[in-house]
């Protein structure tokens, strides 16, 4: 027993040691010495100084082991940093709120992360004003619609997907943009586009996979997914397949965004997919008319739509790719998916733990255990944010369709 004791002492002793803060801690006090220059210029310099070879290492802010100090200099009457990490002011226990460093114009604020996480955030500056960080290059776009940019912090074990990164050598893909449809069911217009993969005349029918909210999973700020596709291909890690992105937003009112109405288990908008818009999509392209070859992939609503849509309509909807879903809205679609569906599907959720959806996708996640003949469930260390869901679009698309 004691020896075990031992033992643990020594392993906890010995990753304590090999963790090394001083990089934080020598900011830390430089931070606060400061406050101790009585000269005005040749305090401004230093702190000028400072800040300049901070920025050069991209190092504002500063990231250090699980470690991070947020920094601004302005003169302002109060600064606060909203994110991922306080669920954009939602989550109260956070404490957000700046500090200034005595007789300076610097402001910071501390906090601890899991070392693999990447989060959203911008500056608040005077409880109103949101801002992009000023020092900080790196941005991560999110929002409705296209969105705007946020400042994004990347802790040291947090890797981009390098299916994100467009290839010189990787042969492109045809997309079809906006292709205008009018729907007798829905009584409106809608536009979808269409990504055809190199080559595609000579390859016979092929899967499909059909993404709500396409304009933002194709934008490449956001879901990037065309050359997601262009390089999953092209590498043969999956099987070549055709892609349709729906549109969410109105055709001749792009800033009017039906996405509430119609991806919220909206059964109406299921009768339009089932019986309009797919038998003309595979009316004019070379599809695979089959369940187990026909996908359904979405984020937030669009996840509770991939959900409602495959346990609805299994026998249309094979594979649903379910991102950050947003089950809260419809607690009814536990329900409907306890219901062991027929027949069985390929089901790929994915969720972030930092005030996300982990706690709504782990209770389907167990459901779901029962009733598809497989499924595949991740969680990483991210709020729900673009910057989480492209990151793990390759990993769903290689699930429904991996070369064998």
């Amino acid at each position: 027993m004691k020896t075990k004791l031992l033992a643990i002492l020594l392993f906890i002793s010995t990753k304590s040691i090999s963790q090394d803060y001083s990089p934080f801690k020598n900011a830390w006090l430089q931070l606060h010495q400061f406050s101790k220059i009585a000269d005005s210029a040749k305090q401004e310099t230093e702190i000028e100084n400072w800040f300049n070879a901070l920025k050069n290492e991209s190092q504002i802010p500063l990231v250090v082991e699980d470690s991070v100090m947020f920094l601004y200099r302005g003169k302002v009457k109060s600064i606060s940093w909203m994110g991922d990490f306080n669920g954009w002011g939602h989550d109260e226990k956070f404490i957000n709120r700046g500090t200034q460093i005595a007789n300076t114009n610097l402001w910071f604020l501390k906090a601890s992360f899991p070392k693999d996480a990447r989060l959203d955030y911008k500056i608040v500056l005077n409880g109103s004003d949101y801002i992009i960080d000023p020092e900080n290059q790196r941005q991560q776009w999110s929002g409705v619609g296209g969105g705007s940019p946020n400042s994004e912090l990347r802790m040291p074990l947090w890797k981009e997907d390098p299916e994100l990164q467009e290839r010189k050598d990787t042969e492109h893909g045809n997309v079809h943009h906006d292709i205008l449809f009018y729907s007798k069911i829905l009584g409106y217009q809608i536009t979808y586009t269409i990504y055809l993969p190199y080559g595609y005349e000579k390859m016979g029918k092929l899967p499909a996979i059909y993404v709500t909210d396409g304009y933002e999973y194709l934008l490449p700020q956001l879901g990037n997914m065309k050359t997601i596709l262009d390089n999953l291909i092209s590498e043969k890690k999956i099987k070549p397949i055709v892609a349709i992105f729906i549109d969410q937003r109105e055709p001749i009112n792009r800033s009017n965004n039906r996405r509430m109405q119609e991806l919220a288990m909206n059964s109406t908008y299921l009768d339009f997919f089932v019986k309009e818009l797919i038998p003309t999509v595979e009316k004019n392209y070379p599809l695979i008319q089959d369940a187990s070859q026909r996908a359904i992939l979405g984020t937030s609503m669009g996840g509770l739509t991939s959900t409602y849509f495959a346990f609805t309509r299994p026998d249309v909807f094979g594979m649903a790719g379910i991102q950050s879903p947003a089950f809260w809205t419809k607690p009814q679609i536990y329900q409907l998916c306890s219901n062991p569906a027929d027949p069985k599907m390929k089901i790929s959720m994915t969720a972030g733990l930092i005030n996300d959806t982990s706690k709504e996708s782990r209770k389907m996640k167990d459901i779901l255990a029962t009733s598809s003949c497989e499924y595949h469930y991740r969680e990483v260390n991210e709020g729900h944010s673009w910057g989480n869901w492209r990151n793990l679009i390759s990993s769903i698309l290689e699930d429904f369709f991996a070369l064998k």
